[in-house]
């Protein structure tokens, strides 16, 4: 089927206007401030996206503009460069003939060829060669810039809203056609609630009357009385009635309302295989692309945030992940690359999948990067996991690549597409590589951003909300149940440990603004929520839970876009703005005062080795894993996690430890079979093996014995001294 290219010229020349508009106020602000860091990030998204949206569609008068004004910008943005007021004049000349060809574009016109003379002049500028500019000397690294690189590169920030001074562009109006079956439903739905309202507006009446009759009954008799309780009751119950009523038909009428913004996910999928192609072509690649879900709807605020991550994560495939032809062949693999990009639909969620068959995540390489440029302590990356190296890639200014690409971009890392996920879109992002197989990226996204379930908290006397896809449950427990694990405190859930904080020492509020009336409200025990990003858990003692319900998300004023820890706000029945909490901060928060303590913990630890002992923990639990690792690392030892059995059998066949710890319930593998295992493994069969379970019954414990497990420690009964006790009589 053709593609109605002219349907993605609107889009770009839409997308492209926003990003012309955040370059003029980002050519003021740095005018005002050439030192602002993240204002030069910004404005090179900016320049990078519209060059590659417009390389797509193959308008290559604008390609090459906007590549030329990203190559000035890239330099200033690499210290490669400094700004001077003549440099800022000549790229007011780039952004308006951008302007200019984008507006051409927009009236129907054909593009003029490029302006070479000004393509000309950008580029001696961005080589300091011109108009007074000088390199900077000062960056070792300008040789070789810092890019991502194994499907890390390229990804671009989403388009900024214009700032309050640009003036309003004229737009092709958007439109939508609904068929008459469902706007004949919407219009009865509106004819019921006009209904609804007719009968709000007689219970007004009626609790006037009731006024009135309290009134008279102030110095009348019983009888009075007792008829005014039974009027006040009989109008509760019908009140009531009348408001569950018109909930339901609210209810309805935005589901019905919403379902005609949706949009499906063609819009951004249709043109997915063919920009894949012209991409491989350019860099001598073969790849296939095959597309699935596409039917699946979204609503149109998703719809158009989606497309830039989505777009740039492909491109990564295309130029990193899959391997050239003779690489692939070598590998034994066919020359020709795959690349998936599918969609379905999970309860409230869609999933979008982008998977290759390319070589995966050069995970030594970015541990060694990670290392080079300071982003971790080499004595602490070689005890990462590899899950937690892969998470690496996704902190600003991380990369790998040392090669600098027209497609997938430079240094525009995974930190935006995260960003862009996470915050924009109230999602969830995550990675699962295939060393030597491929790798694919699940972005888990809510149907739609207009009206989420939230649970309102109280902390402190505050109302605070979560977005109800970020809660995994409520539990109240008593307080003997907290474990104090690492110098923190813990709860086992289902044989996990998960940490456990105070929402209210995190958010640091002021003793003055904790309201009377949370006073006494406490019942015993705590009350935890537990929060959740992908496999990692937090529980949260809160006050006491307010409410749960569906409600409209109002997103932050601009002044307030700043607060990570907020992600948008609710009004509750009494009018009252209620904040609600950005779940990935509280956690990133959570993990970031965890590496205080530990830091601390380590340096005032006595009798720490100078080689220290190497053990392996083997746990499916994330947050299991991390609190067994804290234990162990704050007394000495050097610790490696492993995500399951089979996960933990190769490392321990990989390397050698002198002592592994494992779970019993795990997937792939369980934690029986990897001792029986490794008891036939020369190199551990005299090793420490020490089981960690929940599982407390007898028949479980001979297993342990049957297996060959030194020890068995039941996770109800942990001790974090009982543990490393253990462990240095059994390893002498």
């Amino acid at each position: 089927m053709a593609l109605d290219i002219k349907k993605f010229q609107a889009r770009f020349i839409e997308e492209a206007r926003d990003h012309i508009a955040r370059l003029g106020e980002g050519l003021d602000a740095l005018a005002r401030e050439p030192s602002d860091r993240e204002n030069i990030n910004s404005i090179f998204r900016s320049a990078h996206t519209i060059k590659g949206s417009s390389r797509m569609l193959k308008l290559i008068p604008i390609t090459d503009t906007a590549h030329q004004l990203e190559e000035v910008l890239g330099a200033l943005r690499d210290d490669s460069l400094r700004y001077s007021p003549e440099l800022g004049r000549l790229l007011y000349r780039g952004i308006d003939g951008l302007s200019a060809l984008v507006e051409r574009l927009a009236e129907g016109g054909e593009l003029p060829a490029v302006d070479e003379s000004l393509c000309h002049t950008l580029a001696l500028a961005a080589k300091g060669e011109s108009i007074g500019v000088q390199p900077d000397k000062s960056d070792d690294d300008f040789s070789s810039p810092d890019i991502l690189g194994a499907q890390m590169s390229g990804i671009n920030n989403m388009p900024d809203l214009p700032g309050p001074n640009i003036e309003p562009k004229l737009k092709a109006p958007d439109t939508v056609r609904v068929k008459m079956d469902k706007l004949d439903e919407l219009i009865k739905l509106m004819g019921e609630v006009i209904s609804s309202h007719a009968r709000s507006r007689q219970r007004l009446i009626d609790i006037r009357e009731i006024e009135r009759m309290d009134f008279e009954a102030a110095s009348a008799t019983g009888a009075d009385k007792t008829m005014l309780k039974a009027h006040l009751h009989r109008f509760a119950l019908t009140l009531r009635d009348d408001v569950l009523a018109q909930e339901l038909l609210i209810n309805e009428l935005h589901s019905k309302a919403l379902i005609m913004r949706m949009l499906p996910l063609s819009i951004v999928f249709d043109p997915v295989g063919r920009m894949v192609r012209e991409l491989a072509d350019s860099v001598g690649k073969d790849i296939e692309c095959i597309v699935s879900g596409s039917e699946i709807e979204l609503d149109r605020q998703l719809i158009d945030k989606l497309s830039d991550p989505v777009l740039h994560l492909l491109r990564n495939a295309v130029d990193h992940g899959i391997e050239a032809p003779a690489v692939r062949q070598a590998a034994g693999k066919l020359e020709r690359g795959r690349i998936i990009l599918s969609a379905h639909q999970d309860g409230s969620w869609v999933v979008v999948e982008i998977s290759d068959n390319g070589g995966g995540i050069p995970i030594e390489a970015i541990r060694e990067k990670a290392v080079r440029k300071g982003f971790v302590a080499e004595e602490k990356a070689g005890a990462l996991s590899e899950q937690e190296v892969i998470d690496l890639i996704f902190l600003p200014g991380f990369s790998t690549s040392s090669i600098i690409t027209d497609i997938s971009g430079r240094g525009v890392g995974m930190d935006v597409v995260k960003r862009c996920i996470m915050d924009d879109l109230q999602g969830m992002v995550s990675v699962e590589n295939r060393p030597g197989a491929g790798t694919t990226f699940m972005l888990r996204l809510p149907l739609s951003l207009a009206m989420m379930r939230v649970l309102l908290v109280e902390v402190g006397g505050i109302p605070f909300g979560f977005s109800a896809q970020y809660v995994s449950e409520l539990l109240r427990i008593p307080q003997s149940e907290i474990l104090n694990v690492a110098e923190r405190r813990a709860v086992i859930i289902r044989n996990e440990f998960v940490p456990v904080v105070s929402l209210e020492d995190m958010l640091r509020i002021p003793l003055h603004h904790i309201r009377k009336t949370s006073q006494g409200k406490k019942q015993d025990g705590l009350l935890l929520l537990v929060v959740r990003v992908s496999s990692e858990k937090l529980a949260l003692i809160v006050d006491e839970l307010l409410d749960e319900h569906d409600r409209v998300i109002k997103p932050l004023p601009k002044h307030m876009r700043r607060l990570t820890m907020v992600s948008g706000m609710v009004t509750t029945g009494k009018n009252e703005l209620v904040d609600i909490l950005h779940v990935p901060t509280l956690l990133e928060m959570a993990r970031s005062a965890r590496g205080e303590v530990l830091l601390h913990r380590k340096e005032t630890t006595p009798g720490a080795s100078s080689t220290p002992l190497r053990v392996l923990v083997v746990d499916d639990s994330i947050n299991t894993r991390e609190i067994e690792k804290d234990v162990l690392e704050a007394y000495g030892y050097l610790v490696t996690l492993a995500e399951d059995g089979l996960d933990g059998l190769r490392k321990a066949q990989q390397e050698e430890f002198d002592a592994v710890l494992t779970d019993v319930e795990m997937p792939n593998m369980d934690g029986f079979t990897l001792t029986e295992r490794l008891r036939q493994d020369n190199k551990y069969r005299d090793k420490p093996i020490i089981i960690i379970t929940s599982r407390n019954n007898e028949e479980d414990k001979r297993r342990g014995i049957q297996v060959g497990a030194d020890a068995y420690i039941v996770k109800g009964d942990f001790d974090q001294g009982n543990l490393v006790d253990i462990l240095r009589v059994l390893l002498g």
